[in-house]
């Protein structure tokens, strides 16, 4: 086993990274403001999938009807978002909602204690969440930061009863 070392400040590097993806660098610019831009009823139909090549952004959504609905908003909807992309709405997967990570979910993580339910993954620990917190913490970006901790506990809070933190070796 690899003796533990304190993480490296990752927001520059990330930065850089990120921009390397052309179009898709301002994903994360995008699915910060989509709640915002088209309110929480629409957000839990429709969401931001990808970008093309021409900047067109691809927006998932429920059904073909919710396509249609949505196309016919899609100039009103650009405007409030970040760059105003062309939107394009198409029939397709849209994330879990046990797994959301807004601000709506609260620290809970969106689960109950002890196990997964019905309702969805069970929520994160005090020490889960202190874990992941800690992780984090190296990263400059207060908002990033923010994300990157919750994404942790949720990660640790799904993981199998006995498995360790993060794999050895």
């Amino acid at each position: 086993m690899r003796p533990w070392r304190e993480p490296e400040r990752l927001g520059d590097e990330l930065r850089r990274e990120l921009r390397r993806h052309g179009p898709n660098a301002a994903m994360g610019d995008v699915l910060a403001a989509w709640e915002g831009a088209v309110g929480p009823e629409i957000a839990r139909n429709a969401q931001p999938a990808r970008f093309q090549r021409d900047g067109t952004l691809i927006v998932h959504c429920k059904d073909a009807i919710w396509g249609f609905e949505l196309g016919h908003r899609a100039s009103e909807i650009a405007e409030r978002l970040p760059g105003k992309p062309a939107l394009k709405f198409v029939p397709g997967p849209l994330p879990e909602p046990g797994l959301e990570l807004g601000p709506e979910v609260g620290p809970d993580l969106g689960g109950a204690p002890g196990g997964d339910t019905a309702a969805g993954p069970r929520a994160a620990t005090v020490e889960e969440r202190a874990k992941a917190a800690e992780w984090a913490a190296a990263i400059e970006d207060e908002e990033l930061c923010r994300l990157v901790a919750r994404a942790a506990a949720a990660s640790l809070a799904r993981r199998p009863a006995g498995a360790p933190e993060r794999p050895s070796g």
